[in-house]
């Protein structure tokens, strides 16, 4: 029973860091990345559909997006859905190609992203937090149902603060990237 709960607090756990690690991705560093654009949904004949399912998306170069839509029509509506998101992005179009260039990020504006990884960092941490308090909880009701020995609760509680610990220094290495990814020129 108390291997269940750690296993799931594991599980729990892991799915909060790598939540947070994929809302990193999202995050526009000044590199072009494909990740970028994920998120897009296009109207494609009355249905919003990923951006991934209706055109292809490459990196042409560092600053350079390029996106080619699988039917000349589906043209406008990407564009229409990259100058509506939240991007802040001008598309480009030479026909059936779309080109987005992305602008080098001022310092003010590093920073400001900076911060805002560092933020959501201490979010994902809470998560964890919050997961372990969980964990601990489920263990002090079977201890206090009489289903574990103190001395297996307390291994138990020890293992998950083991587990929460790792988990903090996951979320700690991937803000230290990305802020590094940010500050580099």
């Amino acid at each position: 029973m108390l291997n269940d709960i750690k296993k799931e607090t594991q599980t729990r756990m892991t799915k909060c860091v790598d939540a947070f690690k994929h809302d990193l991705t999202l995050l526009r560093t000044g590199r072009a990345t494909t990740a970028i654009v994920d998120h897009l949904k296009v109207n494609y004949y009355g249905s919003d559909m990923p951006l991934s399912q209706v055109a292809t998306v490459t990196v042409a170069d560092a600053r350079t997006l390029t996106i080619t839509p699988w039917e000349k029509p589906m043209v406008a509506a990407v564009e229409k859905a990259i100058m509506s998101s939240d991007l802040g992005l001008t598309p480009n179009t030479a026909g059936q190609v779309i080109r987005i260039n992305l602008p080098p990020l001022t310092e003010e504006r590093r920073k400001a992203l900076s911060k805002h990884v560092h933020n959501e960092g201490e979010t994902a941490k809470v998560a964890v937090r919050g997961v372990r308090r969980d964990g601990i909880h489920m263990v002090k009701e079977l201890l206090k149902e009489k289903n574990a020995t103190e001395d297996e609760a307390r291994r138990a509680e020890d293992d998950i603060q083991k587990l929460t610990d790792k988990f903090v220094k996951d979320i700690d290495d991937a803000v230290k990237a990305k802020e590094q990814e940010l500050m580099a020129v």
